[in-house]
Protein backbone atom coordinates (compact mmCIF):
# COMPACT_ATOMS: atom_id res chain seq x y z
CA UNK A 1 0.00 0.00 0.00
CA UNK A 2 1.20 3.70 -0.85
CA UNK A 3 1.13 5.82 1.47
CA UNK A 4 2.12 9.16 2.72
CA UNK A 5 0.91 10.48 6.08
CA UNK A 6 1.54 7.00 7.90
CA UNK A 7 5.45 5.74 6.77
CA UNK A 8 4.94 2.37 8.64
CA UNK A 9 8.34 1.73 6.99
CA UNK A 10 9.99 4.65 8.86
CA UNK A 11 7.69 3.92 12.41
CA UNK A 12 9.58 0.50 12.06
CA UNK A 13 12.98 1.64 11.41
CA UNK A 14 12.71 4.36 14.31
CA UNK A 15 11.58 1.60 16.75
CA UNK A 16 14.20 -1.01 16.18
CA UNK A 17 16.99 2.18 15.84
CA UNK A 18 15.32 3.29 19.32
CA UNK A 19 15.51 -0.25 21.07
CA UNK A 20 19.03 -1.21 19.29
CA UNK A 21 20.09 2.47 20.74
CA UNK A 22 19.22 1.53 24.46
CA UNK A 23 21.30 -1.69 24.04
CA UNK A 24 24.22 0.06 22.43
CA UNK A 25 23.91 2.53 26.04
CA UNK A 26 23.72 -0.47 28.00
CA UNK A 27 26.53 -2.31 26.48
CA UNK A 28 28.83 1.42 26.43
CA UNK A 29 27.49 2.02 30.20
CA UNK A 30 28.55 -1.27 31.17
CA UNK A 31 31.93 -1.18 29.64
CA UNK A 32 32.70 2.50 31.09
CA UNK A 33 31.83 1.62 34.86
CA UNK A 34 32.74 -1.65 34.88
CA UNK A 35 29.62 -2.75 36.25
CA UNK A 36 26.98 -5.01 34.40
CA UNK A 37 24.40 -3.42 37.28
CA UNK A 38 24.40 0.53 37.36
CA UNK A 39 21.03 0.94 38.82
CA UNK A 40 18.00 -1.56 39.95
CA UNK A 41 16.59 -1.69 36.90
CA UNK A 42 19.35 -3.73 35.12
CA UNK A 43 19.11 -6.56 37.48
CA UNK A 44 16.80 -5.76 40.97
CA UNK A 45 17.16 -8.90 42.64
CA UNK A 46 20.79 -9.14 41.72
CA UNK A 47 21.85 -5.24 42.90
CA UNK A 48 20.22 -6.63 46.69
CA UNK A 49 22.47 -9.56 46.68
CA UNK A 50 25.81 -7.76 45.52
CA UNK A 51 24.76 -4.72 48.39
CA UNK A 52 23.84 -7.31 51.07
CA UNK A 53 27.46 -9.26 49.72
CA UNK A 54 29.53 -5.65 49.91
CA UNK A 55 28.13 -5.22 53.57
CA UNK A 56 29.81 -8.46 54.22
CA UNK A 57 32.60 -7.97 52.16
CA UNK A 58 33.61 -4.84 54.30
CA UNK A 59 32.22 -6.44 57.98
CA UNK A 60 35.28 -8.92 57.03
CA UNK A 61 37.63 -6.98 56.11
CA UNK A 62 37.03 -4.98 59.03
CA UNK A 63 37.00 -8.04 61.25
CA UNK A 64 40.34 -9.09 60.28
CA UNK A 65 41.70 -5.82 61.16
CA UNK A 66 39.98 -6.19 64.30
CA UNK A 67 41.48 -9.78 64.99
CA UNK A 68 45.16 -8.31 64.05
CA UNK A 69 44.71 -5.47 66.58
CA UNK A 70 44.06 -8.09 69.18
CA UNK A 71 46.99 -10.72 68.62
CA UNK A 72 48.68 -7.18 68.94
CA UNK A 73 47.26 -6.35 71.79
CA UNK A 74 47.94 -9.95 73.19
CA UNK A 75 51.13 -9.84 72.31
CA UNK A 76 52.23 -6.66 74.31
CA UNK A 77 50.49 -8.29 77.44
CA UNK A 78 52.70 -11.19 76.85
CA UNK A 79 55.52 -9.24 76.76
CA UNK A 80 55.12 -7.37 79.96
CA UNK A 81 54.72 -10.69 81.48
CA UNK A 82 58.21 -11.78 79.84
CA UNK A 83 60.30 -9.68 81.41
CA UNK A 84 58.22 -9.91 84.70
CA UNK A 85 59.35 -13.88 84.29
CA UNK A 86 63.01 -12.33 83.56
CA UNK A 87 62.28 -10.54 87.06
CA UNK A 88 61.59 -13.24 89.10
CA UNK A 89 64.01 -15.71 87.72
CA UNK A 90 66.09 -13.25 88.62
CA UNK A 91 64.81 -13.01 92.32
CA UNK A 92 64.95 -16.55 93.06
CA UNK A 93 68.46 -16.88 92.06
CA UNK A 94 69.00 -14.15 94.87
CA UNK A 95 66.71 -16.06 97.54
CA UNK A 96 68.79 -19.05 96.58
CA UNK A 97 71.58 -17.36 97.46
CA UNK A 98 70.80 -15.81 99.92
CA UNK A 99 69.08 -19.24 101.58
CA UNK A 100 73.38 -20.32 102.03
CA UNK A 101 74.31 -19.76 105.85
CA UNK A 102 77.81 -18.60 104.32
CA UNK A 103 76.07 -15.50 103.99
CA UNK A 104 75.95 -12.90 106.81
CA UNK A 105 72.50 -11.44 107.45
CA UNK A 106 73.59 -8.31 108.44
CA UNK A 107 75.83 -7.58 105.57
CA UNK A 108 75.20 -10.25 102.78
CA UNK A 109 71.65 -10.63 103.12
CA UNK A 110 71.25 -7.31 103.30
CA UNK A 111 73.42 -6.24 100.05
CA UNK A 112 71.41 -8.99 97.91
CA UNK A 113 67.82 -7.79 99.32
CA UNK A 114 68.59 -4.59 97.87
CA UNK A 115 68.51 -5.88 94.62
CA UNK A 116 65.67 -8.08 95.30
CA UNK A 117 63.61 -5.54 96.87
CA UNK A 118 64.46 -3.19 93.48
CA UNK A 119 63.43 -5.84 91.09
CA UNK A 120 60.17 -6.47 93.07
CA UNK A 121 59.21 -2.65 92.90
CA UNK A 122 59.89 -3.04 89.05
CA UNK A 123 57.67 -5.66 88.61
CA UNK A 124 54.57 -3.60 90.19
CA UNK A 125 55.78 -0.80 88.24
CA UNK A 126 55.91 -2.48 85.09
CA UNK A 127 52.11 -4.23 85.56
CA UNK A 128 51.10 -0.61 86.03
CA UNK A 129 52.61 0.60 82.95
CA UNK A 130 52.08 -1.77 80.68
CA UNK A 131 49.02 -0.86 77.85
CA UNK A 132 47.88 -0.59 74.66
CA UNK A 133 46.05 2.36 73.21
CA UNK A 134 45.43 3.39 76.69
CA UNK A 135 44.04 0.34 78.06
CA UNK A 136 45.55 -1.00 81.21
CA UNK A 137 46.72 -4.84 80.37
CA UNK A 138 48.16 -6.60 83.51
CA UNK A 139 46.69 -4.83 86.00
CA UNK A 140 43.23 -6.44 85.70
CA UNK A 141 41.10 -2.75 84.51
CA UNK A 142 41.28 -3.39 81.03
CA UNK A 143 38.80 -4.08 78.57
CA UNK A 144 35.36 -2.45 78.02
CA UNK A 145 33.98 -3.31 81.68
CA UNK A 146 37.28 -2.45 83.06
CA UNK A 147 37.57 -5.76 84.49
CA UNK A 148 40.33 -7.31 82.45
CA UNK A 149 37.74 -8.96 79.72
CA UNK A 150 38.69 -8.21 76.56
CA UNK A 151 36.26 -8.77 73.87
CA UNK A 152 37.11 -9.08 69.83
CA UNK A 153 34.77 -8.50 67.33
CA UNK A 154 36.18 -10.67 64.76
CA UNK A 155 33.00 -11.73 62.09
CA UNK A 156 30.76 -9.42 59.92
CA UNK A 157 27.80 -9.85 61.60
CA UNK A 158 26.54 -8.97 65.71
CA UNK A 159 26.19 -11.19 68.68
CA UNK A 160 28.26 -13.63 70.73
CA UNK A 161 28.88 -16.03 67.77
CA UNK A 162 31.36 -13.53 66.12
CA UNK A 163 32.90 -12.61 69.85
CA UNK A 164 36.22 -14.17 71.04
CA UNK A 165 36.77 -13.11 74.39
CA UNK A 166 40.12 -13.65 76.82
CA UNK A 167 40.39 -12.17 80.67
CA UNK A 168 43.64 -11.35 81.61
CA UNK A 169 43.91 -11.28 85.39
CA UNK A 170 45.18 -8.73 87.58
CA UNK A 171 49.02 -9.68 88.01
CA UNK A 172 49.63 -6.78 90.56
CA UNK A 173 50.29 -7.37 94.36
CA UNK A 174 46.94 -6.10 94.95
CA UNK A 175 45.00 -3.17 96.99
CA UNK A 176 44.26 -4.60 100.47
CA UNK A 177 40.92 -5.75 101.24
CA UNK A 178 41.30 -6.43 105.14
CA UNK A 179 43.44 -4.24 108.07
CA UNK A 180 45.42 -5.55 110.07
CA UNK A 181 46.19 -3.93 113.68
CA UNK A 182 49.21 -4.15 115.98
CA UNK A 183 48.92 -3.75 119.16
CA UNK A 184 52.34 -4.57 121.67
CA UNK A 185 52.33 -4.21 125.34
CA UNK A 186 55.80 -5.43 127.20
CA UNK A 187 56.52 -6.32 130.86
CA UNK A 188 59.48 -7.60 132.43
CA UNK A 189 59.05 -10.60 131.85
CA UNK A 190 56.70 -10.99 129.15
CA UNK A 191 56.12 -9.14 125.44
CA UNK A 192 52.64 -9.70 124.38
CA UNK A 193 51.79 -8.69 120.83
CA UNK A 194 47.60 -9.08 119.53
CA UNK A 195 47.28 -8.84 115.57
CA UNK A 196 43.69 -7.54 115.12
CA UNK A 197 42.20 -8.70 111.67
CA UNK A 198 39.41 -6.51 110.18
CA UNK A 199 37.71 -5.80 107.34
CA UNK A 200 36.20 -7.74 104.61
CA UNK A 201 37.36 -11.32 103.56
CA UNK A 202 37.59 -12.17 100.01
CA UNK A 203 38.96 -14.92 98.68
CA UNK A 204 42.70 -15.17 97.09
CA UNK A 205 43.71 -12.54 99.98
CA UNK A 206 46.88 -13.09 101.06
CA UNK A 207 48.77 -12.51 104.12
CA UNK A 208 52.19 -12.49 104.96
CA UNK A 209 53.40 -12.04 108.46
CA UNK A 210 57.33 -12.10 109.62
CA UNK A 211 57.82 -12.92 113.20
CA UNK A 212 61.50 -12.48 114.45
CA UNK A 213 62.44 -13.11 110.50
CA UNK A 214 60.58 -16.02 110.09
CA UNK A 215 57.94 -15.78 107.19
CA UNK A 216 54.14 -17.09 107.06
CA UNK A 217 51.88 -16.70 104.54
CA UNK A 218 48.53 -17.97 104.21
CA UNK A 219 45.92 -17.48 101.30
CA UNK A 220 42.08 -17.06 101.86
CA UNK A 221 40.36 -19.89 100.24
CA UNK A 222 36.83 -20.18 101.52
CA UNK A 223 36.20 -18.78 104.50
CA UNK A 224 33.68 -16.30 105.64
CA UNK A 225 34.62 -15.39 109.00
CA UNK A 226 37.62 -13.15 110.20
CA UNK A 227 37.44 -15.86 113.39
CA UNK A 228 37.90 -18.22 111.02
CA UNK A 229 40.58 -16.36 108.63
CA UNK A 230 43.12 -15.84 112.04
CA UNK A 231 42.28 -19.61 113.27
CA UNK A 232 43.61 -20.97 109.85
CA UNK A 233 46.64 -18.47 110.24
CA UNK A 234 47.26 -19.32 113.97
CA UNK A 235 46.99 -22.99 112.55
CA UNK A 236 49.52 -22.47 110.07
CA UNK A 237 52.33 -21.53 112.11
CA UNK A 238 51.86 -23.47 114.71
CA UNK A 239 51.54 -22.91 118.43
CA UNK A 240 54.95 -21.33 118.92
CA UNK A 241 57.68 -20.25 117.06
CA UNK A 242 60.91 -20.37 119.30
CA UNK A 243 60.36 -18.94 122.34
CA UNK A 244 57.24 -16.97 120.92
CA UNK A 245 53.42 -18.91 121.81
CA UNK A 246 50.66 -18.53 119.01
CA UNK A 247 46.82 -18.38 119.95
CA UNK A 248 44.36 -16.97 118.44
CA UNK A 249 40.82 -16.11 119.87
CA UNK A 250 37.62 -14.26 117.55
CA UNK A 251 39.74 -12.09 115.42
CA UNK A 252 42.76 -11.82 117.08
CA UNK A 253 45.87 -14.00 116.77
CA UNK A 254 48.54 -13.32 119.95
CA UNK A 255 52.14 -13.55 120.43
CA UNK A 256 53.64 -13.84 123.31
CA UNK A 257 57.47 -14.16 124.06
CA UNK A 258 59.32 -14.57 127.48
CA UNK A 259 62.12 -12.08 129.01
CA UNK A 260 62.38 -8.18 128.34
CA UNK A 261 65.21 -8.40 126.35
CA UNK A 262 63.53 -9.98 123.43
CA UNK A 263 63.36 -8.21 120.03
CA UNK A 264 60.00 -9.12 118.61
CA UNK A 265 58.65 -7.55 115.28
CA UNK A 266 55.39 -8.34 113.60
CA UNK A 267 55.07 -7.48 109.89
CA UNK A 268 51.87 -7.75 107.69
CA UNK A 269 50.62 -7.46 104.53
CA UNK A 270 47.23 -8.17 102.75
CA UNK A 271 47.14 -8.11 99.40
CA UNK A 272 44.80 -9.73 96.26
CA UNK A 273 46.54 -9.64 92.97
CA UNK A 274 48.00 -12.64 91.32
CA UNK A 275 51.30 -11.94 92.79
CA UNK A 276 50.56 -10.79 95.84
CA UNK A 277 52.04 -13.42 97.26
CA UNK A 278 55.40 -12.47 96.46
CA UNK A 279 54.61 -8.56 97.62
CA UNK A 280 56.63 -8.66 101.18
CA UNK A 281 59.00 -11.18 100.21
CA UNK A 282 62.65 -10.71 101.89
CA UNK A 283 65.79 -12.65 101.72
CA UNK A 284 67.47 -10.95 105.14
CA UNK A 285 67.33 -14.07 106.45
CA UNK A 286 67.75 -17.93 105.67
CA UNK A 287 63.95 -18.84 106.93
CA UNK A 288 62.84 -15.95 104.34
CA UNK A 289 65.33 -16.67 101.42
CA UNK A 290 63.79 -20.02 101.95
CA UNK A 291 59.65 -18.73 101.59
CA UNK A 292 60.88 -16.73 98.77
CA UNK A 293 62.08 -19.68 96.90
CA UNK A 294 58.78 -21.38 97.22
CA UNK A 295 56.67 -18.31 96.77
CA UNK A 296 58.45 -17.25 93.59
CA UNK A 297 57.79 -20.79 91.79
CA UNK A 298 53.84 -20.38 92.67
CA UNK A 299 54.08 -17.19 91.29
CA UNK A 300 55.96 -17.78 88.02
CA UNK A 301 53.69 -21.12 87.44
CA UNK A 302 50.85 -18.54 87.41
CA UNK A 303 52.81 -16.18 84.90
CA UNK A 304 53.41 -19.34 82.81
CA UNK A 305 49.71 -20.42 82.45
CA UNK A 306 48.79 -17.13 81.87
CA UNK A 307 51.64 -16.66 79.30
CA UNK A 308 50.04 -19.88 78.06
CA UNK A 309 46.17 -19.06 77.63
CA UNK A 310 47.56 -15.49 75.90
CA UNK A 311 49.88 -17.49 73.16
CA UNK A 312 46.24 -20.24 72.73
CA UNK A 313 44.06 -16.83 71.94
CA UNK A 314 46.93 -15.57 69.76
CA UNK A 315 46.85 -18.35 67.41
CA UNK A 316 43.20 -18.78 67.61
CA UNK A 317 42.97 -15.31 66.57
CA UNK A 318 45.92 -16.37 63.98
CA UNK A 319 43.61 -18.65 62.37
CA UNK A 320 40.15 -16.27 62.79
CA UNK A 321 42.40 -14.06 60.69
CA UNK A 322 42.94 -16.83 57.92
CA UNK A 323 39.48 -17.75 57.81
CA UNK A 324 38.24 -14.40 57.58
CA UNK A 325 40.73 -13.69 54.32
CA UNK A 326 38.94 -16.76 52.52
CA UNK A 327 35.67 -15.74 53.29
CA UNK A 328 36.53 -12.30 51.93
CA UNK A 329 37.64 -13.27 48.92
CA UNK A 330 35.45 -15.69 48.28
CA UNK A 331 32.28 -13.34 48.45
CA UNK A 332 34.44 -10.85 46.61
CA UNK A 333 34.52 -13.38 44.07
CA UNK A 334 30.75 -14.13 44.34
CA UNK A 335 29.91 -10.38 43.93
CA UNK A 336 32.04 -10.13 41.09
CA UNK A 337 29.79 -12.92 38.91
CA UNK A 338 26.80 -11.19 39.96
CA UNK A 339 27.84 -7.26 39.94
CA UNK A 340 30.83 -7.27 37.55
CA UNK A 341 31.10 -6.59 33.40
CA UNK A 342 32.12 -9.22 31.72
CA UNK A 343 34.10 -7.55 29.00
CA UNK A 344 34.09 -10.17 26.59
CA UNK A 345 30.35 -10.77 26.62
CA UNK A 346 30.14 -6.58 27.15
CA UNK A 347 32.64 -5.53 23.70
CA UNK A 348 30.80 -8.20 21.64
CA UNK A 349 27.22 -6.81 22.50
CA UNK A 350 28.56 -3.49 21.74
CA UNK A 351 29.96 -4.22 18.05
CA UNK A 352 26.63 -5.96 17.34
CA UNK A 353 24.53 -2.92 18.63
CA UNK A 354 27.02 -0.41 16.65
CA UNK A 355 26.50 -2.33 13.68
CA UNK A 356 22.59 -2.89 14.17
CA UNK A 357 22.58 0.86 14.73
CA UNK A 358 23.83 1.57 11.35
CA UNK A 359 21.76 -0.51 9.54
CA UNK A 360 18.67 0.86 10.88
CA UNK A 361 20.23 4.34 10.21
CA UNK A 362 20.72 3.49 6.68
CA UNK A 363 17.19 1.83 6.94
CA UNK A 364 15.37 4.72 8.54
CA UNK A 365 16.42 6.77 5.42
CA UNK A 366 15.43 4.71 3.14
CA UNK A 367 12.10 4.46 4.44
CA UNK A 368 12.00 8.20 4.36
CA UNK A 369 12.72 8.33 0.82
CA UNK A 370 9.45 5.52 0.00
CA UNK A 371 7.01 8.52 -0.32
CA UNK A 372 8.65 9.99 -3.09
CA UNK A 373 7.87 7.08 -5.10
CA UNK A 374 4.03 8.18 -4.35
CA UNK A 375 5.03 11.19 -6.77
CA UNK A 376 5.25 9.18 -9.95
CA UNK A 377 1.74 8.29 -9.91
CA UNK A 378 0.59 12.32 -9.97
CA UNK A 379 2.45 13.01 -12.86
Amino acid sequence: MSVINTNVNSLVAQNALRSNGNSLAKAMEQLSSGKRINSAADDAAGLAISNKMTSEIRGLNQAIRNANDGISLLQTAEGGLVEITNMMQRMRELAVQSANDTNNDATDRAYLDLEFQQLKDEISRTIDTVEWNGNKLLDGTGGNSSDGEFIFHVGAGSGSTYQISHTIDDFDYGTATMSAAIATTATSSVQTSTLTIAGTVTDGDVFTITVNGSQFQYTVDGETTLTAVAANIQGSMSSSIGDIAVSAAGDEITFEGGGDDLTFDISVDVSNGELGSISALVVTGQGTAETAISSLDTAMDTVNEARANLGAVINRLSSTVNNLSNMSQNTAASRSRILDTDYAAATTELARTQIIQQAATAMLAQANQLPQTVLSLLK
